[in-house]
């Protein structure tokens, strides 16, 4: 109760965002210790200065978070911090994580393989069609479907994962006391009984237009991809795509006629180089190196190999696994970024390690 206490507070704080609430709670460790350190200290760290270290340290509307903490428990719902052992681990590689989500449901949101699927609110039956389609052929695969609960391409695919028994998640725009659109309502509660709903925002938030941006990135950071189905030039699931192409995450647009404006969003993605272009669920799963292999009887690695820290700490982390995604080298390693890319560099040099589609990596 107290972490999730002290970091809601964290995230009432005026002038702290997430980017600099992460860097607050990997510096003191928990939320409770920021909200204990002298106000010197905090004043110190750069990027603060006084006035957001004073603002910290005169924070005290702790009885609004006490209530946010009863509803929560009184609702089944989950609080999950940067540091709990729930908290989506994709979103970790994410700068801008959210400082705290609110989870109901059953999924896992750490499942082996998250797609996101975005899209339109107003479809063409071409576009329905194919979300159905691509849901259907994932279920082998036993996939997490996230979406944004919106009209459109979103519904769609969480009734058609319900309805292929895949677990699906519901990112919203708002607390988790009211559903928007309201007629999503029954979609909602299906939800609950396989997948979840999730969200950032505290209980009374209304779904204000600037907080789904606010969503859209978790959609596109907890995923180990994202679709877009169809998609005008400007928008809500253009947004999510940019995100995910930021995030370095893998991202697919389905093409279409250069005349439908439905279809001008997903053009412009794959024009641009930013989104490859989807033309079979197969061919995905390829990309993202979901595909299974035949086991071939590998090269004997050189004897005697002297290996620095940072690359044996690599090659332990790839022989816990067949393949593992770069982003699970990131986390797992605890190096920085350069260190990890010079140490995947030598390991490569030195017929160690093979790259994958995905940005997927295996031992040779």
């Amino acid at each position: 109760m107290k972490d999730a206490l002290y970091t809601i507070a964290l995230t009432q704080v005026t002038g702290i965002g997430p980017i600099q609430a992460k860097v607050l709670i990997e510096q003191f460790g928990t939320a409770a210790k920021v909200f204990e350190a002298p106000l010197r200290t905090l004043a110190a760290i750069e990027g603060f200065g006084l006035i957001k270290a004073t603002a910290i340290k005169k924070f005290s509307d702790f009885k609004t978070i006490e209530a946010e903490i009863n509803f929560c428990e009184t609702y089944y719902i989950r609080i999950l911090s940067l540091t709990s052992a729930d908290y989506p681990k994709r979103l970790l590689n994410c700068f801008d994580a959210p400082t705290v989500l609110y989870y109901r449901g059953t999924a896992d949101l750490n499942a082996s393989r998250v797609i996101s699927i975005v899209g339109t609110r107003v479809n063409s039956d071409y576009g329905k069609q194919l979300t159905e389609q691509i849901v259907k052929e994932l279920t082998a695969q036993n996939v997490l479907i996230v979406s944004g609960m919106a009209f459109g391409i979103d519904a769609i695919a969480h009734k058609a994962a319900l309805q292929n028994d895949l677990a699906t998640v519901g990112v919203l725009a708002h607390g988790l006391d009211t559903i928007y659109p309201a007629q999503h309502t029954n979609l909602a509660k299906e939800m609950l009984q396989n997948g979840g709903l999730l969200t950032e925002f505290p209980r009374f938030t209304k779904p204000d237009k600037h907080n789904f941006p606010r969503r859209n990135r978790i959609v596109a950071g907890m995923a180990d991809g994202t679709i877009v189905i169809e998609t005008a030039a400007k928008g809500g699931s253009m947004i999510t795509a940019e995100l995910t192409y930021d995030y370095n995450r893998d991202l697919f647009a389905v093409p279409g006629k250069v005349t439908d404006a439905k279809s001008m969003g997903c053009n412009k993605l794959i024009q641009q180089n930013k989104a490859t272009i989807f033309t079979t669920t197969e061919q995905m799963m390829e990309v993202l190196g979901w595909q299974k292999k035949k086991v071939t009887a590998r090269k004997q690695r050189e004897l005697f190999v002297e290996l620095s820290k940072d690359e044996q700490t690599i090659v332990t982390i790839l022989q816990s696994k067949e393949t593992v995604h770069i982003d699970e080298i990131y986390l797992t390693s605890g190096l920085s970024s350069s260190s990890v890319a010079v140490a995947m560099l030598n390991l490569e040099l030195q017929n160690m390690l093979v790259c994958l589609p995905g940005k997927m990596y295996r031992l040779m």
